[in-house]
C-alpha cells in the first residue's frame, strides 16, 4: 500500500536558516497496515521466539545473572550506535573502578544505560505507569553523567535539533519543533495504553519506536532512550517476565537499514516494511539469546565438573567460579572481600583457574591484577565489537 508521508513539514527558524521541521502524525497509521501472509509469518515467528525466551527464564538455575549481563550487552550495543567505542568488557572494568581502554565519556554511557533500564523495571514494578512522567525521570538517569549531562537531562528540548549534517539546512531529518513536542509525546502515551484502539504488542512496540524517534523529544540521548522504550515496553506488557533481550545486536549490524527505513516511513508510510524489519530484530535477537544461555550453562556445567576433581581446593575453586559467573572480571581483593577466603586461598584458586585455561590474568602486573573468564566474556562479546562510524 502506498500511504505517502505520515506526517507534515512546518517552517523553523535555527541558528539564523529557515528549515523545514517535520510534525508526524498521531498512531496508529491512517490507513491501517495491511498484514499480508509474510508479515504475519514473521509476527509469528518472532511470538514463538520470546515465548521460549521467557520459558527460559524460568528454568535458568540463577535468572538474575543472565539479567545482569545481558542487560549490560544491550547498553553497550545501544551505545555503539550512538557512537561510543566501548566494549562489554571495558564495561566491566568501569564497575570495578578500573580504568577502561576507551574514552571514560563512552564507558559511561552504557554504564548509565544499565542505570537507566534498571531504574524503569524498578518503578514500573512499583507500579508506575509506562507514563511520560517516567520516560524524563528515566532520560535523567541516562544522562546523568558523561557527554550528555549538561543537555538538560530529564526535560523535553526547549529549542529545536536536527540529525546528521552540521545545520538544519544540510541535515538528514530535522524533527518537530520544541511547541510540538509535549501534544506529540501526549498522544504517543496514550496510544501506549491502547487509545485510541487496541494494538498487539509488538506491533506497539514497532510504532511506539519510530514515532520516539521521529518527535526527537530530547536534546541528546534520543537514539538509546528509543530503543530503551522496546525493552520497557515488552516488560511493561509481560511479554517477558525479564528483559533478557538485546535487539540493538541486530540494529547495529543492520544500522544502515534501520535509519533508512526510520526515514522511510516518514517519507513515503513504509509501515510495513519496517514491521516486517522489526519483528525480525526482535525474533533473531530472542534466538540468539537462547542460543548464548544454553551455551553459558553448558560452559559453567563443563567448567564445574572439571573444577570438583581438584581435591581439597576444590571447594575454594568452585566458590570462585561461581563468583566469575556473576562478574567475570574480577580481582584478588573483590574476591577475597565477597567471599570471605583469604588472600593466599584465593591466589591458589585463581592459579588452578589459570592452570585449567579457564582464567587469564590481563595487565601483567604484579600488583592490583584482574583475572578474565575468558570463554564467557567470549560469549557475551559475540556482536559488541566498537564500530568506527555511526549516522545519529
Amino acid at each position: 500500500m502506498k500511504r505517502g508521508m505520515t506526517g507534515r513539514y512546518v517552517e523553523v527558524s535555527t541558528i539564523g536558516e529557515k528549515c523545514q521541521a517535520y510534525v508526524p502524525d498521531p498512531l496508529p497509521p491512517h490507513p491501517a497496515i495491511e498484514y499480508d501472509s509474510m508479515l504475519r509469518t514473521q509476527m509469528d515467528r518472532t511470538i514463538l521466539a520470546l515465548g521460549r525466551l521467557d520459558e527460559l527464564i524460568s528454568v535458568l538455575p540463577d535468572p538474575a545473572l543472565f539479567l545482569y549481563m545481558y542487560v549490560r550487552k544491550e547498553a553497550v550495543l545501544s551505545s555503539q550506535i550512538e557512537g561510543t567505542q566501548s566494549s562489554l568488557s571495558d564495561l566491566l572494568l568501569f564497575e570495578l573502578d578500573e580504568i577502561p581502554g576507551v574514552p571514560l565519556d563512552d564507558v559511561q554511557e552504557a554504564s548509565h544505560y544499565v542505570a537507566a533500564v534498571m531504574y524503569g523495571l524498578d518503578k514500573m514494578k512499583d507500579g508506575m505507569p509506562l507514563s511520560n512522567r517516567l520516560l524524563k525521570e528515566i532520560h535523567g538517569v541516562l544522562l546523568s553523567g558523561g557527554r550528555g549531562s549538561t543537555k538538560s537531562p530529564g526535560e523535553y528540548r526547549r529549542t529545536q535539533n536536527w540529525i546528521g549534517g552540521t545545520r538544519p539546512g544540510d541535515a538528514r531529518f530535522v524533527p518537530p519543533p520544541a511547541e510540538y513536542i509535549p501534544e506529540g509525546m501526549g498522544l504517543l502515551e496514550k496510544f501506549l495504553h491502547d487509545d485510541p484502539v487496541p494494538t498487539p504488542v509488538l506491533i506497539k512496540a514497532a510504532l511506539a519506536h519510530v514515532q520516539f524517534e521521529t518527535i526527537h523529544p530530547f536534546l541528546d540521548g534520543n537514539g538509546r532512550m528509543g530503543r530503551l522504550l522496546v525493552v520497557l515496553i515488552l516488560a511493561n506488557e509481560g511479554i517477558l517476565r525479564a528483559p533478557i533481550l538485546y535487539p540493538s545486536l541486530y540494529l547495529k549490524t543492520h544500522r544502515g537499514r534501520y535509519y533508512d527505513l526510520l526515514q522511510s516511513v516518514r517519507v513515503n508510510g513504509n509501515w510495513e516494511e519496517w514491521l516486517e524489519f522489526f519483528l525480525t530484530a526482535v525474533g533473531e535477537t530472542a534466538e540468539q539469546g537462547i542460543v548464548t544461555a544454553h551455551r553459558l550453562m553448558d560452559l559453567f556445567q563443563t567448567d564445574r565438573a572439571t573444577l570438583g576433581s581438584k581435591g581439597r581446593i576444590s571447594g575454594s575453586v568452585l566458590r570462585i567460579h561461581d563468583i566469575l559467573r556473576s562478574k567475570p572480571i574480577v580481582s584478588i581483593s573483590w574476591v577475597h572481600q565477597k567471599t570471605g577466603l583469604s588472600v593466599p586461598t584465593v591466589t591458589s584458586a585463581l592459579g588452578v583457574l589459570i592452570a585449567e585455561g579457564m582464567v587469564r590474568e590481563i595487565t601483567g602486573r604484579r600488583r592490583r591484577r584482574l583475572f578474565a573468564y575468558d570463554k564467557y566474556i567470549a560469549i557475551l562479546n559475540e556482536g559488541t565489537e566498537p564500530i568506527v562510524d555511526s549516522r545519529t
